[in-house]
């Protein structure tokens, strides 16, 4: 028989993988590098491309970390971010789950799950800035469709929501709530999707209700995707900052939806130009992410996955020592 030339397509998936990498290399990795570097270093002002590193200047090599975190400014914005990121994803996975238990129970039968589906997650494909103009239109003062509805067209009477400390925290944290929910809902739905229909089958025989369903075998089985849900959540919504920009920005009500990211672009580039503080705040904020991130998977693990790959290492560790 006459031998085939095996060919080596491998080759091929490194080559179609050069493009990404490039562009990772240059619009993603040197960017963070960079950040993390001129964290230690004194540059700023606008234009300015010359910097040194804090010690040949006489500072610690650390004063910009110091700096951002002694900053009252900074202590509120990152107050902020938590307590607006609570206020949304907190029915935002509660929502989430409701509707997941809905649409995907088999005893309920829910018609029209595809449309309602598309309906919820509608507003996730909406940009944020089309969602800060139609909720600052919203909440307009005097003339708003919030305030005809509830005080008409009077001027004397109606309320600037837009003004007030706590109605602008709630109203910035709808807005992320609405425009994520249907998002998180879809995510949870394809778990369960993946769950074999035996184990459901098997429940309803041993004569399991619903709410013992969803919460004891349903919500188990979804670990991951849970995990998933809240990492990403944890992530983006310490990194907030379109829609309160947007919508608030950083000064009004005292500075009631000052995020930290709007508080990163405020010293950057708002006539502060303190680009190695802004750099420091960026690196803070990126180990506190990771951290967190960190502690969810760990709390989220599998024990019973991890038990085994103990048992595994264990029982190669005695099968080396047995040679």
């Amino acid at each position: 028989m006459r031998n085939k030339k095996l060919v080596n397509y491998a080759k091929y998936g490194y080559i179609f993988s050069i493009p990404f990498i490039v562009t990772f290399l240059i619009f993603t990795l040197y960017p963070v590098v960079y950040t993390f570097v001129i964290g230690f270093t004194d540059l700023k002002g606008a234009g300015n491309t010359e910097w040194h590193w804090l010690p040949s200047v006489g500072k610690n090599l650390f004063a910009n970390f110091k700096d951002v975190l002694t900053s009252k400014t900074f202590g509120k914005a990152f107050t902020n971010t938590w307590i607006i990121w609570g206020l949304n994803f907190v029915p935002q996975l509660g929502f989430a789950l409701l509707f997941t238990a809905w649409f995907t129970d088999r005893r309920s039968k829910v018609k029209g799950t595809g449309l309602f589906k598309i309906l919820f997650y509608m507003p996730n494909i909406i940009t944020a800035a089309t969602m800060a103009i139609l909720f600052a239109k919203l909440f307009g003062y005097p003339i708003g469709a919030v305030n005809q509805l509830f005080n008409g067209t009077s001027a004397e009477t109606a309320y600037d929501f837009l003004s007030y400390e706590w109605p602008i925290k709630l109203i910035v944290a709808f807005v992320q709530f609405f425009q994520w929910y249907g998002h998180t809902m879809v995510n949870l739905i394809a778990g369960v999707i993946g769950i074999s229909p035996e184990i459901f089958e098997a429940a309803e025989i041993d004569g399991a209700n619903r709410v013992q369903t969803f919460f004891r075998i349903t919500i188990p089985c979804i670990r991951q995707i849970m995990l998933f849900v809240l990492v990403t959540s944890l992530i983006g919504g310490l990194n907030m900052f379109d829609i309160p920009q947007l919508l608030v920005g950083p000064k009004k009500a005292n500075g009631a939806a000052l995020t930290t990211n709007m508080y990163i672009r405020n010293q950057a580039f708002d006539g502060s130009y303190l680009y190695n503080r802004a750099a420091a705040a960026s690196v803070i904020l990126f180990l506190i992410i990771v951290v967190l991130s960190s502690i969810l998977f760990f709390i989220m693990r599998d024990k019973d996955e991890a038990k085994l790959k103990k048992l595994r290492k264990a029982e190669i560790r005695a099968a080396k020592k047995g040679f």
